[in-house]
């Protein structure tokens, strides 16, 4: 499995049809998380279909398909004690797979300097590249220890849900939601500001934007519709 997942990156990384773009996210073009997921979908490990979508949910979704989180084993600023196929994860802005022999393998940027925007495939030759490791700095390190032949566990499958009220947010407000919707939307490519749970005119922007985009109601608002179509992945 690991060696089939970094196959499939490095064979993205030297093919140009492939370039970098969050908008456009799960082929041809990939951007930095969806890149990994559908690496390790397409090797035979679930994890986008058991709900990894952005970095953001990478590491615990990714630890219930097969994988240990092997930091502690690490030393990060040099990257002594990677092995080929280790998923190194930055929860908030990046990930990137380590291919051995001192190099990773990750799709990057755009040509035009950013997420969005760009021409499909590679423009540059480094949208999607085969780099020398450096610490970005990641949080963590994942690496599959999984018997890469059995599906996950029916055990570790959901066997209960919850109902949640999710709110109704707008310009103006500030809570917690917003910091979660502000994720989501940065993760599409949607929102480049931080994260700060402040419902500002980028926020808003970025809502429209998403919401032009998915045939919903182009209010700015994050309300029900917009909740669903965003957690959808």
């Amino acid at each position: 499995m690991k060696e089939r997942a970094t196959a499939r990156m490095e064979a993205w990384a030297a093919d140009d049809s492939h370039g970098y773009d969050q908008a456009n996210r799960w082929g041809p073009d990939y951007d930095c998380s969806s890149a990994v997921i559908a690496a390790w979908e397409m090797a035979g490990v679930p994890v986008k279909s058991n709900g990894a979508t952005y970095t953001g949910n990478m590491r615990g979704v990714f630890l219930r398909c097969g994988f240990e989180d092997v930091t502690d084993g690490i030393d990060l600023a040099t990257g002594t004690g990677l092995q080929r196929g280790d998923v190194l994860l930055n929860s908030r802005h990046h990930t990137a797979m380590y291919c051995g022999k001192g190099m990773e393998v990750e799709a990057s940027i755009n040509e035009n300097g950013g997420v969005t925007g760009g021409q499909s495939g590679d423009q540059t030759g480094r949208e999607f590249l085969v780099r020398p490791y450096r610490n970005y700095p990641w949080d963590c390190v994942l690496r599959y220890t999984g018997d890469g032949e059995k599906p996950v566990k029916d055990s570790m499958k959901p066997t209960y849900y919850y109902n949640v009220r999710l709110p109704l947010l707008k310009q103006g407000m500030e809570d917690a939601a917003v910091t979660t919707v502000q994720q989501l939307l940065a993760a599409r490519g949607y929102y480049t500001g931080d994260c700060d749970g402040i419902f500002g005119v980028l926020t808003s922007r970025a809502v429209t934007g998403f919401q032009a985009d998915n045939n919903l109601e182009t209010d700015g608002e994050a309300g029900g519709e917009t909740w669903r179509t965003l957690l959808r992945g």
